[in-house]
């Protein structure tokens, strides 16, 4: 019998395989990073050659450092930065051109012509998603209608379409050589072109889009056997989730209104509503949570953030104020609060609850006094107000106040960052003892389908608690701080004509 269950981790800048055992503690990793393309402002693209290239690298690498074969793992699961869309030809496995990257925004005009018959909320009824330039549809519009012969090998099956969980599955069981083009129900209610009730692609959304149905792939559950990966001993692919999803699943936020935040390039805080789809009143998006076997599927409500820890990334490339991301903590350290100073990161618009893809970044309440201190304090605070605004709504939304906020992502090791999340939302901040939950949510659902776990209980007896930030902050000075954000935020509306 296996030992271990492995994740391929395939996130927005950086690739990672991690092996966890039956306690869901992990006993080997390997990560690598892969280039940003930013051709001109406003588009991100990723080469997802590379990402392949590097995602053979860290299984090999993580299975090599504990002396691990194939036989050892019994099963593989994937879970995959989402809405980042590669279009790719059937017969060579080449892409038609770079990735284009869920942040990008160069799908605007797209979404402001399809916005004029219905509003932004057009596709909301059907797909719990507002016409943003988030998601893949409009990104898969446009790489058909930019890339010289693109769409006519669509409408011939020519051509494939899929987030980056398709096109590493499709890889990894072999590519052009019999590779299965599946993807699952999580990363499929992220492409503007899933029905949430049917969990099928939707013909009168792909016939307004133009995306023929020939390049989609098939929506499978999140937890079942795919494939083999042939390349690696016939490892079973057991299951797909994306990023946020696999955070649910490795948290075990299994009941309803349980709910997370992962920090990570963004940040996403994901509510379980059960068997029900309930759509938003309040700018929040409504998404598949996740779907095991024959199972009924279950839903969230998301917050979603598009810049948090970017923003860190930001400051240390763009600005050079520090060289390694974790040193924003200590310059933050060096001041008392943030001297007045409000930073929004708007860089991509903004996503939850505002949904304004004409915003831009601002910061405001600079004075001579405000030093490099106080911004990165501001840096800070602005991924702590963002995910306050996005719990105002999911509150409001569901009709019950969160009493204690679960939390996982690389951002979560600053503590500074952890203690001013509590003080502004007013309620407790946890840390787990395994913060890398979208690796180990996707393990999970792996093992589940190989019969390595046999039943959630079993999951929720691995998660174990790390830390607990309490709120330490009066009410009245939360007010007053939070009025000045919203008034910070306001500044970046409209910037774009």
């Amino acid at each position: 019998m296996a030992d271990y269950v492995a994740a391929i981790d395939q996130g927005t800048t950086s690739t990672r395989c991690m092996v966890f055992d039956h306690s869901g503690q992990a006993v080997s990793a390997d990560q690598k990073e892969h280039e940003q393309i930013y051709p001109k402002a406003g588009w991100v693209e990723h080469d997802a050659t590379e990402i392949w290239e590097r995602t053979q690298e860290v299984v090999r690498g993580a299975l090599d450092k504990k002396g691990l074969g194939p036989d050892d793992i019994a099963a593989l699961g994937i879970t995959n930065q989402r809405e980042t869309t590669v279009v790719w030809d059937k017969s060579t496995g080449e892409p038609v051109m770079n990735a284009i990257v869920w942040q990008d925004t160069r799908t605007d005009k797209i979404c402001q012509e399809l916005s004029k018959d219905g509003g932004d909320d057009r596709f909301r009824p059907k797909t719990g998603l507002p016409l943003a330039t988030y998601f893949s549809g409009p990104k898969v519009k446009w790489i058909l209608d930019n890339v010289d012969g693109a769409r006519e090998k669509a409408e011939n099956g020519d051509v494939l379409f899929g987030n980056l969980d398709a096109f590493l599955i499709w890889k990894l069981t072999g590519g052009p050589d019999g590779g299965v083009h599946l993807t699952d129900v999580t990363n499929a209610s992220r492409t503007l072109m899933m029905d949430l009730e049917t969990l099928e692609w939707d013909d009168e959304i792909l016939s307004t889009l133009g995306v023929p149905r020939a390049m989609l792939p098939e929506i499978h559950s999140s937890s079942e056997v795919y494939g083999e990966a042939g390349d690696f001993g016939g490892l079973q692919i057991g299951g797909a989730l994306g990023d946020q999803q696999a955070a649910v699943f490795g948290q075990t936020c299994f009941s309803v209104g349980e709910a997370k935040n992962t920090y990570g390039t963004g940040n996403f805080l994901l509510l379980n509503t059960g068997n029900e789809a309930v759509q938003s009143k309040n700018g929040l998006l409504t998404t598949l949570g996740y779907k095991i076997g024959d199972e009924a599927p279950v839903y969230a409500l998301e917050g979603a953030i598009a810049i948090t820890g970017a923003l860190v990334q930001w400051v240390r490339d763009n600005l050079g104020m520090i060289s390694a991301a974790p040193e924003i903590e200590d310059l933050a350290k060096s001041v008392e609060d943030n001297g007045g100073c409000y930073f929004v990161p708007a860089f991509s618009g903004l996503f939850a609850p505002y949904w304004k893809g004409s915003a831009r970044g601002v910061i405001a309440g600079l004075t001579r006094y405000v030093n490099k201190g106080h911004i990165a304090r501001a840096v800070l605070e602005a991924t702590a107000w963002q995910s306050k605004e996005v719990v105002d709504a999911m509150n409001a939304d569901s009709g019950v106040d969160l009493t204690a906020l679960k939390v996982d992502g690389g951002m979560v090791a600053n503590e500074t960052l952890m203690q001013f999340q509590a003080d502004v939302l007013g309620v407790p901040v946890i840390r787990p003892t395994v913060p890398e939950t979208t690796a180990l949510g996707s393990a999970y659902a792996a093992g589940l389908a190989v019969g390595f776990w046999s039943e959630l209980d079993e999951l929720r007896d691995n998660w174990g608690k790390d830390k607990e930030w309490e709120p330490q902050m009066e009410e009245d000075e939360r007010a007053k701080q939070y009025a000045m954000w919203k008034k910070a935020v306001t500044r970046t509306f409209d910037w774009l004509e």
